[in-house]
């Protein structure tokens, strides 16, 4: 219990020094990290399916999440070229000024300075790594 208490509370200091930062930006982690995503494809635009599976969450966060980034105009819906059941997510010229934007704040922020030694990261990467890797979390097994 003493484990699971203590990567809980990790996860929500670490998320509430994110979202503090994410604040002045207009979005929640969860939508920062769907602009990031769409901000790496090839074309800025995913089927809202693919990115449900991406980011490992229930395709009603990621409707919730567009809703909510399309009325901000970080992103619109357009529907798909050669499947009319498919509905696409694209990112924005706006969309993309706030993904690099609140990288860079997120990186001298929070990422460059998580508050843990260079050893204490690597260690605890390797651990959750091994963890994440029993529980199915990597698609390709040589990721670890």
């Amino acid at each position: 219990m003493a484990a699971v208490t203590s990567i809980m509370r990790a996860q929500q200091i670490m998320l509430a020094r994110i979202e503090a930062v994410l604040k002045p930006f207009g979005v929640t982690f969860a939508r920062y990290e769907l602009l990031t995503l769409l901000s790496f494809t090839r074309s800025g635009a995913l089927p809202m399916k693919n990115a449900s599976v991406r980011l490992q969450v229930h395709p009603t966060s990621v409707t919730n999440a567009v809703d909510r980034l399309e009325a901000a105009g970080y992103v619109r819906r357009l529907a798909h070229p050669t499947d009319r059941r498919t509905t696409l997510v694209e990112i924005t010229a706006t969309g993309q000024t706030i993904v690099r934007d609140a990288t860079a704040r997120l990186n001298d922020e929070v990422f460059a300075r998580p508050g843990l030694s260079q050893d204490d990261i690597h260690s605890l990467i390797r651990v959750l790594s091994g963890f994440r890797h029993d529980a199915g979390d990597f698609a390709d097994p040589g990721s670890r």
